[in-house]
């Protein structure tokens, strides 16, 4: 297994040909938002002007993919460049796991911040932070800061794990010093109620799991005493986070910065604001992505305001397939009609099938990248290398991000050879044509209802000609499989095992 990439020695990517630039640069990145929730490709049950606009303005890769089916991995692949598979440690965190990023581990923010931009990381974090025994009423770290954003407005993790407040820049967001927080996974607090004891409650009910404490009338996954001022409010989320994003770019306008903006719709608990509910059909994961649309809405009209926009790159993308009933009652999957989440393509969250890593991927610079779309092979975990090239950043040699700046700009259609994507610890191989999944034991399906992609042999699906992976064609193209079998293994170093099972999704 190859070791994880420090930050000396460092190198140049002196093989990009184009002009250093310094353009201010924002990553946006919804969570659990699939291929087919986005109107620009192609969906005609659902509206997002606002996705659709950086899709229609900019080039929409009909072929990116996240790294990972679940949120930590991909998010990991993201900051680092990295694989996050060859790391064990990087897997779904709870809400009190310690940072899974080593602070002297290469980064895309410190890179950025090395190179004279302003970073900040606003909204859904899950890469966890603290020593893994983590006071949160005092100061937290490590955390995002530690790993190269100058500014952190974050959730520990999900929406429906614990703690249920915001920390900035390694601060817990109105606590009250007398309230202290504690936080466990294991036990709850004596007299603390939970959804699973207290029913009567609760305003949105578990279907699976999230049980344990409650917090604004929703029961979440782990328990916590204390911090009742900090508590989060689910309504409220949306806003705070899109005012701390126009508060950091007010704040930095003048000179170049970089912003991870992380969305938290259409994640469960689905909670919007009152003004979202009802706005679609499908109830609240349809009202959450509506809900999600506006905040990139907002955020495009304040750059447009300042003046910002045609100096200012936005890629947009989501952590991973899209999920329907993922824990709570509340009717997504009796609502969804229609509605086609990964569009044509198989599985979905926590699948080794393609919904699971396939997922909405939009560059946008205005005035700069010409409209189009490109079905070059890319991935989250290429802007690293990439970003570094368009700006002169440096990265270490041997990263697993490629340096695909020419297609990102929208002068190239030529992207990755071949892309290992994985899925709570299952591993497969798309190249530009195929997807080969090698057989893993376990369940067809986990409780959500997707398909996992556990199958029993090797399996080859074309993607060219049957992008719904519906026909194995192992069978019947033998020499083709076994090639991708010879590249898969050399890929992953000897890391594949078939009796990897199911992984809780606790």
């Amino acid at each position: 297994m190859k070791k994880a990439l420090y930050l000396l020695p460092l190198v140049g990517l002196a093989a990009c040909q184009q002009k250093i630039q310094s353009p201010n640069i924002i990553i946006i990145l919804a969570d659990d938002l699939g291929f087919g929730d986005v109107s620009a490709n192609g969906s005609a049950t659902i509206s997002t002007p606002n996705f659709d606009r950086m899709a229609h303005g900019g080039i929409n890769f009909i072929n990116g993919y996240a790294t990972s089916a679940t949120s930590t991995p991909s998010r990991y692949a993201l900051m680092t460049g990295m694989y996050p598979w060859k790391d064990p440690a990087v897997k779904i965190l709870p809400g009190d796991a310690p940072l899974v990023i080593s602070t002297t581990l290469y980064t895309m923010p410190r890179m950025m911040q090395q190179n004279g931009y302003a970073t900040g990381a606003i909204g859904k974090w899950h890469l966890g932070m603290g020593d893994g025994n983590t006071d949160w009423n005092t100061f937290i770290t490590p955390g995002a800061n530690e790993i190269g954003f100058d500014y952190s407005c974050i959730i520990a993790a999900t929406n429906d794990r614990v703690p249920t407040v915001y920390v900035e820049n390694g601060y817990v967001v109105g606590l009250d010093a007398a309230d202290r927080i504690y936080v466990d996974y294991d036990r709850n607090f004596p007299g603390e109620p939970t959804g699973r004891e207290n029913p009567e409650l609760l305003k949105m009910h578990p279907a699976h799991g999230h049980a344990d404490a409650i917090v604004n009338g929703i029961s979440r996954i782990g328990f916590m005493k204390g911090g009742k001022a900090a508590r989060w409010i689910d309504e409220d989320m949306a806003d705070y986070f899109i005012d701390k994003v126009k508060t950091f770019i007010d704040n930095h306008k003048d000179s170049p910065f970089f912003l991870y903006y992380g969305l938290h719709q259409p994640h469960v608990p689905r909670v919007t604001h009152q003004r979202f509910v009802g706005t679609t059909t499908m109830g609240p994961r349809g009202d959450a992505i509506v809900e999600a649309d506006w905040c990139v809405g907002q955020l495009l009209d304040h750059l447009e305001k300042n003046g910002l926009l045609e100096n200012t790159i936005i890629i947009f993308s989501s952590d991973n397939g899209p999920v329907l009933n993922d824990g709570y009652k509340d009717m997504a999957a009796e609502n969804v009609g229609d509605h086609k989440p990964a569009g044509n393509r198989r599985g979905g969250k926590y699948s080794l099938f393609e919904a699971g890593t396939h997922v909405p991927f939009f560059v946008y610079w205005k005035g700069t990248i010409k409209p189009g779309v490109s079905d070059a092979l890319v991935c989250q975990m290429d802007l690293a290398a990439s970003l570094g090239a368009l700006t002169g950043g440096k990265v270490p040699e041997g990263l697993d991000s490629r340096n695909l700046l020419k297609a990102f700009m929208g002068k190239s259609n030529k992207g990755r050879e071949d892309l290992i994507v994985e899925a709570q610890g299952r591993l497969a191989l798309r190249d530009k044509q195929w997807v080969m999944i090698p057989p893993y034991k376990g369940e067809e399906r986990n409780l959500t209802g997707n398909e996992l992609g556990n199958l029993p042999d090797f399996a080859l699906f074309d993607m060219s000609s049957d992008p719904g992976q519906t026909t194995d064609l192992a069978a019947k193209h033998p020499e083709e499989l076994e090639k991708l079998k010879k590249r898969f293994f050399a890929l992953t170093d000897g890391y594949y095992r078939s009796d990897v099972g199911d992984v809780p999704l606790k």
